[in-house]
């Protein structure tokens, strides 16, 4: 199974996408007997690398946000002594 595939939701597999819709419009009967599948198989890996790179992106941002928060905690902390 695969995500929608919607073109704006995966930039870098657009390619890829299309001619996997083009090889299922062109094959409708022989796509159930494997014509298809070197593109699927493709179109799995596109999707794999895509959310890494995502899940990398994600991961740096949340680092940056973890470092921003902790310095104002301290900053708060340092005004607020108790």
């Amino acid at each position: 199974m695969h995500p929608p595939l919607t073109l704006h939701r995966h930039p870098m597999c657009v390619e890829i996408i299309e001619q996997f819709q083009k090889c299922h419009t062109d094959h409708p009967i022989a796509k159930f007997f494997g014509e298809c599948t070197d593109l699927k198989i493709k179109l799995d890996r596109c999707f794999r690398e895509e959310k890494a790179l995502k899940r990398k992106a994600n991961f740096e941002e949340s680092k940056k946000l973890k470092e921003r928060l902790q310095a104002h905690r301290k900053e708060l902390a340092e005004k607020n002594p108790q």
